[in-house]
Order: structure tokens, then sequence, then C-alpha cells
């Protein structure tokens, strides 16, 4: 018998992770809310998908794609017809070799949708084991293992990573139950190749466990637009007045997007906030949106949106822009577009999420202190984990360091490693180093010394020796790591070739270029055949070697400029990635080097105001800006100029540099030497 979801448009439409607790085969709607303390939220309480009677359901029976976590489509009650996407065959291929597919795209490209039909003709008695949250992960994963035949469905992947998330152990015990996730292009972005490695080239991965996982899965991408030959084959179905409307539409959306209404719901909030429109309500889903952006995973209370909806209203205006009152606020905000989705998405007891179209919206701010300073408190610490890795990987560092302080001690598994890694970037190198060298010891005792785990904090512990002003220490360390980490991982695996990266630069920083320049050149060679030539790493060895690489400054320069190119160029990278701007320091730091005074302190200019829009003032990488531009004005005689840049930086240096750091010493020295110069024009 066909199974109906249990769920409801208008202000308490839950969408089937958020109200869906039960299914049976007759239709069942949830009429009204839960009232207050009436029933637990089923994700919370680590509930899966099951029927009225307590059953798992076969994929055979999910008949109903909002199951499965597709967005709703515009009524009539009917979903609309699936047209089979150009993606399928690759989908069908990948369940042949693998038990672990991914399908990565935007959102509302149709992910959810292709998964679950090609799902249900391939696997029509399997059993389908849906978590509706992270909580109830360990009880699906128990279940899949059990069965024998079994797909353990995770829509939204990113909402099952991190702190007791899934694991690769788990991964491994379903021996004969088959993953099929769905994800996020955004989030998956967050685990890819550029996350690998850092400005120095170095293999920073505290996402390490869920790169590794992502690694294991098949990957079919998923674009949101569709083919000539998707929109000939959704045209059969044109009669279906929505498909029709999506059809005319034309390019500029996908079909699947216009189905779940997202472009009329973004226009929606961005009209909103017209004065006597919904003010309130569009400041209600600004908090909600940026929940997610800073890296919350769980549904928000209402008594949350009514806390941190505040500010966002004020900003455009407060009360001139005649307010709603917040419980209009939040009908609006949840009411249904084209009878699909609101922009918010959940019910009392559940609480809401933002619909996840708005959250890559064009032209949007990073999220704003306000947001931070409100959520934090209210999270647990398994969710400051998920902030704190997304702030870090962000470049927002001292909120990284906040988040996963608290994560550590909440007592979240693994949280140490990445709260040192953050101490380290945010400026205090010698305080990771003290923290490192301890986590290294006790996974050391606990594991052994040549344990994979062991060996990521040896690398952390060898980098940060490093940048705390002893590079032939670190060099030496590295040496050592390097021995280890070819018998136990490989010559080919990432963290090899990342410590060989390590060994060169800081060989390269104590003293020795020309031996640098040897380790980077076999490392490129390796890199390129490992990884190919559009690797970000590849891109940071490249650098390296280029600068470290005896020869004509001039020849240099132009390499560089062909690496900047490129690097601009590249997707997946492209002018604010943090190795696009290293490639611009170097090529500043040359024109410093053979004297064109002017055009460096120009391009250190350009580059402080860069990195600071992307990173953030209190960033380590700003302040080494500041010092390169204050040493070019020096260099012109524009000594008052030098002094007014560093004593901007030193005023913000006690939120960013530990005391005694070495970039800290070079600054007071460069201040000092200004302020002893007269000032004077730029010599001839």
């Amino acid at each position: 018998m066909a199974l109906a979801a249990v769920w409801t448009s208008g202000p308490w439409a839950a969408g089937i992770g958020a109200a869906v607790t039960t299914l049976s085969g007759l239709a069942a709607e949830l009429t009204r809310p839960p009232a207050p303390g009436e029933g637990a939220d089923p994700r919370a309480a680590g509930e899966v998908l099951r029927t009225a009677a307590g059953r798992i359901p076969l994929l055979r029976q999910v008949d109903r794609p909002e199951l499965a976590g597709v967005h709703p489509a515009e009524a009539p009650a009917a979903p609309p017809a699936y047209i089979r996407r150009d993606a399928e065959p690759g989908l069908r291929a990948a369940l042949e070799r693998s038990r672990f597919v991914l399908v990565v795209g935007e959102s509302t490209a149709g992910k959810t949708r292709l998964a679950c039909e090609v799902a249900r003709t391939r696997y029509p008695r399997h059993a389908f084991v849906r978590p509706l949250s992270r909580a109830a992960l360990p009880e699906a994963v128990r279940i899949a293992g059990r069965r024998r035949r079994a797909v353990l469905w995770l829509d939204d992947l990113e909402d099952h990573l991190g702190a007791g998330g899934l694991s690769t152990a788990q991964l491994a015990s379903l021996r004969a139950a088959v993953v099929i996730a769905t994800m996020r292009v955004e989030e998956y972005r967050r685990y890819d190749a550029r996350e690998e490695s850092r400005l120095t080239g170095s293999d920073r991965d505290a996402w390490r466990a869920q790169r590794d996982l992502l690694h294991r899965a098949a990957v079919i991408r998923l674009p949101r637009h569709w083919s000539r030959a998707e929109r000939g084959r959704a045209a059969a179905h044109r009669g279906d007045p929505r498909i029709g409307a999506a059809l005319r539409a034309g390019e500029r959306f996908g079909v699947a997007e216009v189905l779940a209404a997202g472009p009329e719901l973004l226009a929606a909030w961005e009209n909103a906030w017209a004065p006597g429109a919904n003010p309130r309500g569009a400041a209600v889903v600004a908090a909600a949106v940026d929940c997610r952006r800073a890296g919350l995973r769980r549904p928000v209370s209402r008594a949350w949106l009514r806390e941190l909806h505040a500010p966002y209203l004020a900003a455009r205006g407060g009360g001139d822009l005649q307010p709603e009152p917040f419980a209009e606020a939040m009908d609006w905000a949840c009411a249904a577009a084209y009878a699909t989705s609101g922009l918010l998405i959940g019910n009392f007891g559940a609480g809401f999420t933002a619909f996840d179209y708005l959250l890559n919206a064009p032209g949007s701010a990073p999220v704003p202190d306000h947001l931070w300073r409100g959520l934090l408190p209210l999270v647990q610490p398994a969710d400051a984990y998920d902030m704190g890795l997304v702030a870090h990987q962000d470049g927002r560092l001292a909120r990284a360091v906040e988040a996963l302080a608290i994560a550590s001690r909440g007592g979240v598994p693994g949280a140490e490693l990445p709260l040192a890694i953050a101490i380290g970037d945010s400026g205090k190198p010698r305080r990771a180093a003290a923290d490192l060298a301890g986590i290294a010891r006790r996974r050391a005792g606990l594991l052994g010394p040549r344990h994979p785990d062991t060996l990521a904090a040896r690398h952390q512990l060898a980098f940060f020796v490093g940048e705390s002003g002893n590079e032939r220490a670190a060099a030496s360390q590295f040496a050592e790591l390097l021995v280890d980490a070819l018998e136990v991982l490989g010559p080919d695996h990432p963290d090899t070739l990342a410590a060989r990266h390590q060994l060169a630069y800081f060989t390269g920083e104590g003293g020795d270029p020309r031996a640098a320049a040897r380790q980077l050149e076999g490392l490129l060679a390796d890199r390129l055949r490992v990884q190919g030539a559009g690797h970000p790493q590849v891109l940071a060895t490249r650098r390296s070697l280029i600068w470290f690489r005896p020869g004509e400054p001039a020849d240099a320069e132009a390499e560089l400029r062909n690496l900047l190119a490129e690097a601009e160029a590249a997707e997946g990278i492209g002018p604010d990635d943090p190795h696009t701007l290293a490639v611009r320091g170097s090529l500043a730091a040359l024109a410093a080097r053979a004297g064109r005074t002017a055009e460096a302190a120009q391009a250190w200019a350009e580059l402080t105001a860069d990195r600071t829009r992307v990173l953030g003032e209190d960033h380590p990488h700003v302040f080494y800006s500041h010092l390169e531009w204050a040493r070019a004005l020096l260099a012109r005689n524009r000594a008052a100029e030098a002094a007014a840049v560093l004593t901007g930086a030193l005023a913000r240096s006690g939120s960013v540099l530990e005391p005694g750091h070495r970039h800290l010493r070079t600054a007071r020295e460069l201040l000092s030497r200004a302020r002893a110069r007269p000032d004077r024009q730029d010599a001839p």
C-alpha cells in the first residue's frame, strides 16, 4: 500500500525531516502544531523514519518524493512527473561499482529527486533507512547493518557529519547496505582540494575525518541548469502547469529550482524589507539563514529567533520600517509559497530551519558579529564544534578558537586538535606548539607513535614549531615525520605530500633555498602525477618553487604572473582564495627586492585591503600585509605614512598575535626606524 507523507503546509510546515514521525498507508496530515511540552522533536529524539506500525518502509513504498527530503512542489497534491536527468546513467553506474554514492549539486538542483527515483527502481525491496537527525544516525546505521537489503538514506549529508556524525568505521560496518547521500555543493567544497593546504602549503586539515570519509564516496555532480536534452524531456510533460511554468522561466533558472519556488521565495524575502511590508519577518529569516551559514546544523527555536532577529531589523531602520508583530512575522516566514515551502521550515516543537535555497543568495555579507555573539552562548558543545570548523575555514579565527574551546571543554571527541590548530593560525604558534606537543604525546601513548592520528598531530606540531621562528627544528621534525609517513601512509598520500612540502619550505626558510628548490622540484613532479595540474596544492608547490629556485628575478616574476592568472581563472580557486592572495604577496615582495618601491607599496596596500575584506581585521595575514606595506613605504622615504600603518596595526595586535611573536618584533623595529627618520619625497 502506498505511503503518504505526514506533513502540512502553512505556518507550521515542518517538512519530512521536522514533523514526520510515522507514515501510514492512508493519507494523514498534521493539522495543528504541537503545544509546548506536548511532544518531543523527533530529530532531537533520534528518530528514524517509520511506518505507522513502527516498521522501516521499503523503497517501493516511498511513493512521495517528500519522504526522501525532496522540496514539495506547487499544488496539486500529486508530485510532478520525474524528468530523467542527464546524470542518471552516471548515478546508476556509480551504484554498480560503489556502495557509497554521493550526489552533489546546488540547492533545488534536483539531487534528492534524482537519487530517490533511481534508488526506488534499482532497490525496490530494500529497506529505506532514513535518520531524521544526526542524533538518529547510530540507530540508523545499526538498523541498516542488520538488514540483508538496506539503503541508508542521508539527504543533506552535511547535517550528518561532524561530532557524533558518520564515521569511516560506521561506513565500514555496513557490509551489505548501500549508502546514498546528497550534499549541497557549497558544503562539499568545504572539504575539497583547496582546503588541504594553506598559504604555506601546510596540511592544516581540521576536517580530516570528514574529508577522508567523503573521499570514499563515488561522487555524481548535478548541475542546477537543465541541458537542452533535459528540457526536451520535460517538454513532454508541459501539460502539468508547474512544469510548463518552469520551462517558460527560460535558462535563468533550473526547472527543479522553479518547481521548488526557490526564486519566488528569494524575491519574497528581499521585498519584505520594504516599510510596512514584512520587515520583521525578513529579519527573522535573515537570522535563521545566518545560523545555518555560521555552521549550526539543527533547527533554532522560536525563542532564539525572537532574540536573534532584533539587530537585523535595527540595522535596516528599526521602527522606521513599521515592523509587524513577532507572531505575524513568524506566520509570514513559515507560510508556503505557491503551496511548496516557506522561507522557514519547521514548527513550534521541532524548531525552524531556513530554506536552503536562501543560503547562497547573491551578494550575501559575512555572518555578522551580533549573530555570532548571540548564538554561541545558546548552543551545545557539539554545535559549537560544527560552528568552529566553519569559522576556521572561513578565516574567522577568533570565532573558531572561541567555539572550539567550548566544544573541547564540553568533551566533544576530536575537538582538541582543531582547537590547537585554530590557536596557532590565529597568531599564537608557540601556544599551539605546546598544546600539540601534549596531544602528540597522548596519541603516541594511546595509539602508537606511527598511527595516522599521531602523525597528524606531529605534522601540526612541526609546523607551528617553524611558525614560532625555529625553522631548522621544524625541518628536522618534518624529516623524521616523513620517514614514518612514507611507510605508514605511502608516498602518494596527501599527508605524505604535505609533509614533503613543509620539509622543503622550512629548509628554505632555515637558510638553504637551493636544497628547498631541489626538494620542491621532485615534489612538483609527484603532485602533478597524483593530483593533476589544476590542484590547489600544485599551485602552492609551484609558488614555493619559484620563490626558492635560483635564477633571474624577471623570470620569477613572469612565472608568478602566469601562476596568478591561472589561480584567478581556476574553478574552485578564484581571486579571493588564500593561494591566490599568497601569489600576489610573492609578486609584491619581488617588486620590493627589485627596488620598484612605488609598485611594491601599491601592491601591498591593495593586498592588505583585500585580505582585510576576505579574512577580517584580526587575522595574522592581514597584520603581515600591513607590516610589508609599511616596509615598502619606508623604502620610498614615506616615513610618516609607514608609521601610521604600523601604529594602526600594532593597536590591534593584542587581539591577533601572542607576546613575543616575530612579526611584532619586526613591526616595532620598523616603527622605531620610521619615527627616527624625517619624512621626505621619494628618492629619484
